[in-house]
C-alpha cells in the first residue's frame, strides 16, 4: 500500500497547448515518464466544446494536450525543454499550417508551484530569441477533452498531419552537448580539466566531498540530473560518493588504461562528462 501511494504522489499534470494537438499529443507519448497525453480544450469560455465550435474562433479555447507525468522518472523542467521544441513560441495563434487563435501556444497550470519552474524555463527560452515570446503562461481556468476520434490521431492515422518533428522526442534534445567552446567558456580551468581532460579533484578539498544538503547533483555541462543526495555515502575517499546514478541510462563507464593501471571510468552518458 505504501509503495502504491507513494508512486501515485509522483504523478503530476500540465497542459500544453502548442497548435494542433495531434503532434503535440504523438510527441509526449513517446517520452519516457509520461504517463498519458490527452488532446483537449482549454481556457476557453464556452462549457464542454465540440471540435466545430473551437474552429469558429468563438470559444476561447485553444488545443492543448493533457500530459500526465511521473515527476520520479521525469520533471517539469524537462517537460517543458521538450514542449519548446515543439513549438515557436515567437509566433502568436499560429504554428505550422495552422492558423487562428485556438492554434496558440500555452502552459497552463494547476498547481501554484509550477509556476516558478515554468517562468525559469521560459527565461532561459528568451534568452535563445531575438524575439519576444508569445507563449501564454496561466493557471488552467478548463479542460475538456476532445472527441475519440483526436485521441491517438496519428497512430489511427500514420499518415494524417503533424507539423511537430517527432524525432526530437527525447531527452538528448534537453540535454545536448554544448559545442567545446562554450564549454570552454562556460567552466574554470580546473573544471575544465577534471571533467574534460580526465582530471582528478584533491581529495577532501573539492566542492562536494563533505557535502550533507539534501538536492540532485547534476552534469556541471549540460545541466542534466546526475545522482540524488539520497543515494550520497560517506566512502572515505575524500571524493563525493554515491551508490546509484539517479537512473540508469544517465552514467556509463569505459575501461581506463591510462597510468599503467587498469580502471574503469564513469561518464555521463549525454554530456561525457568525467565523473570519476
Amino acid at each position: 500500500m505504501t509503495q502504491i501511494k507513494d508512486r501515485q504522489e509522483l504523478r503530476r499534470e500540465i497542459w500544453l497547448a502548442g497548435g494542433c494537438f495531434w503532434g503535440t499529443e504523438a510527441f509526449f507519448r513517446r517520452i519516457p515518464g509520461v504517463l498519458s497525453a490527452v488532446p483537449g480544450y482549454a481556457n476557453g469560455t464556452t462549457p464542454d466544446p465540440s471540435y466545430e465550435d473551437v474552429c469558429t474562433g468563438q470559444t476561447g479555447h485553444a488545443e492543448t494536450v493533457q500530459v500526465v507525468y511521473d515527476s520520479g522518472a521525469i520533471s517539469l523542467r524537462e517537460i517543458l525543454k521538450l514542449y519548446f521544441c515543439t513549438i515557436d513560441p515567437t509566433v502568436r495563434n499560429r504554428q505550422g499550417h495552422d492558423v487562428g487563435t485556438q492554434y496558440r501556444t500555452g502552459i497552463y497550470y494547476q498547481d501554484p508551484s509550477d509556476r516558478v519552474v515554468i517562468d525559469k524555463v521560459v527565461a532561459e527560452e528568451r534568452a535563445r530569441w531575438t524575439k519576444p515570446l508569445v507563449t501564454e503562461v496561466a493557471p488552467l481556468q478548463a479542460f475538456y477533452p476532445a472527441e475519440e476520434y483526436h485521441q491517438r490521431y496519428l497512430e489511427k492515422n500514420p499518415g494524417g498531419y503533424c507539423h511537430v518533428d517527432l524525432s526530437l522526442a527525447s531527452l538528448d534534445e534537453v540535454y545536448k552537448r554544448p559545442k567545446d567552446r562554450e564549454i570552454r567558456e562556460r567552466l574554470t580551468e580546473h573544471q575544465y580539466d577534471v571533467t574534460q581532460r580526465g582530471g582528478t579533484e584533491p581529495a577532501f578539498r573539492n566542492e562536494y566531498w563533505d557535502n550533507k544538503a539534501p538536492g540532485i547533483y547534476v552534469d556541471v555541462v549540460t545541466g542534466e540530473p546526475l545522482f540524488s543526495s539520497r543515494d550520497k555515502f560517506d566512502s572515505g575517499s575524500g571524493w563525493p560518493s554515491f551508490s546509484q546514478p539517479i537512473t540508469d541510462d544517465v552514467v556509463e563507464e569505459r575501461d581506463d588504461t591510462s597510468h599503467g593501471m587498469r580502471r574503469r571510468e564513469a561518464i555521463s552518458r549525454r554530456g561525457k562528462t568525467h565523473l570519476g
